[in-house]
């Protein structure tokens, strides 16, 4: 009778922690999305199909320094009630000659990250539908209007928008994986084995870290577990929870111990479990790109029509289907981290309709050019996620300082361990950047 009653607690308090994941989880589920966004996509495609497994390291190294730096970010949010764009400002003393130079270069960061994310809808439509290119540019313009009415809604409707489009990409690039099969011996010896064998590699392979270790997504993850950790005490309170700070003051609480040791626990599980998946979505990537090996210069148009000829043509419309999934969801993550980093920076909130309307003008012009003087948009894809990795330490070094401080951590500081794998990340990221600045730019 004992071990019924054991077994019976034991079913209850597994359903009672999964329960309590499923209400959390939001904040780095939709960070995921940052490291399946059409920046890995050509990023992964070129390092498949131009050196095969051989750059497969790159992936999960930068899977892996992503992981801990989005924990960071996570729980800065979570211990100090603050994201990270408002410490910075706060670190500043709100002196302008300081914080606006910062907000523009991270205005800046989210602008390439929206690039990328706005040519993937374009290829995706013009791939899926046959739209020229050029048309796709501007009815890419248009999935502003799909976001901006969900914003107005209930935040979690968003979350649930994020968990259906990475439920497509993980299906679909399963199921092109299933179909490509991969040589067990060549995964395994190149995952553990760095190879860079030119300078074209190299590039690609900061691309990789650029396109994982995303700015943008460094400073918005801190602002959704700030917000996670309010949404849910309000709801224990029995008021209604409205979508954060893009409906109604931001407002600043403070939580016992106890509210912040659980609400770690799950953001920690959570960062774990979504963005290990996010890391196999991009390793997924290059192997289902590594049967077009050699080609250097693939674009994706040349990939999505030689994977068809290989297989058939459901690999390649999955493919596509996954990338138009990825644009969509990307964007929207680009558009709130924009109003983030403004809000927190600078203390003022833009009408979410006119910022996401101007990010859009602003890259359709370089897309347009590129278009009209015949260069591939992927071309594009892989620059601006190198660009995005050389300012990577725009939020990197502030947040790893500030979770190193008791200052602002107090009893949630980070460990020994902790800061000494921080610092080694960031010493890591600041090297690709000045060998590639040094050496081949």
């Amino acid at each position: 009778m004992k071990n019924v009653t054991e077994s019976k607690s034991a079913r209850g308090n597994i359903a009672k922690s999964a329960a309590q994941f499923l209400r959390w989880m939001g904040p780095a589920l939709m960070v995921s999305i940052a490291y399946m966004d059409p920046g890995n996509y050509g990023t992964d495609i070129a390092a498949g199909a131009g050196y095969r497994y051989s750059l497969l390291w790159a992936v999960w190294l930068a899977s892996a320094m992503a992981m801990l730096l989005q924990y960071l970010s996570g729980k800065l949010g979570i211990a100090t009630s603050y994201d990270l764009p408002q410490l910075v400002r706060k670190s500043f003393d709100g002196r302008r000659g300081y914080v606006i130079p910062y907000w523009l270069a991270a205005e800046a960061a989210a602008a390439a990250t929206d690039l990328a994310e706005y040519l993937g809808t374009v290829l995706a439509l013009n791939l899926l539908f046959g739209i020229p290119l050029l048309y796709a540019a501007m009815f890419g313009a248009l999935d502003v209007i799909l976001l901006l009415v969900m914003v107005g809604k209930r935040f979690r409707l968003i979350e649930q928008y994020f968990a259906l489009l990475i439920a497509i990409l993980v299906v679909g690039i399963l199921y092109n994986l299933i179909v490509v099969g991969i040589e067990p011996t060549q995964l395994v010896y190149h995952s553990f084995v760095p190879e860079v064998s030119n300078t074209n590699a190299f590039l690609i392979v900061v691309g990789i870290i650029g396109a994982t270790v995303m700015p943008h997504a460094l400073f918005v993850h801190s602002w959704l577990t700030k917000n996670k950790v309010n949404m849910l005490g309000r709801k224990e309170g029995g008021g209604e929870v409205k979508g954060g700070a893009f409906e109604g003051e931001d407002d600043h609480r403070e939580h016992s111990e106890a509210e912040i040791k659980g609400a770690m626990k799950l953001h920690r599980n959570e960062t774990i479990v979504t963005l290990t998946i996010a890391g196999l979505v991009n390793a997924g990537i290059l192997l289902v790109a590594i049967p077009l090996f050699p080609n250097e210069s693939l674009t994706v148009g040349g990939f999505v029509s030689g994977v068809s000829k290989i297989y058939g043509p459901l690999i390649s419309i999955l493919f596509v289907v996954t990338l138009l999934a990825s644009g969509l969801s990307s964007s929207a993550l680009g558009t709130i981290a924009g109003q983030v980093i403004m809000e927190g920076l600078i203390g003022r909130r833009w009408n979410i309709w006119a910022r996401r309307i101007v990010t859009r003008v602003i890259n359709v012009f370089p897309t347009t050019i590129a278009i009209l003087i015949g260069l591939d948009p992927l071309i594009l894809l892989v620059y601006s996620q190198v660009i995005l990795s050389i300012m990577i330490p725009l939020p990197m070094i502030p947040l790893v300082y500030y979770t190193s401080k008791r200052k602002y951590m107090g009893g949630f500081v980070n460990r020994n361990v902790t800061i000494a794998l921080s610092v080694l990340t960031a010493a890591l990221i600041l090297f690709f950047n000045f060998f590639l600045l040094t050496t081949i730019l």
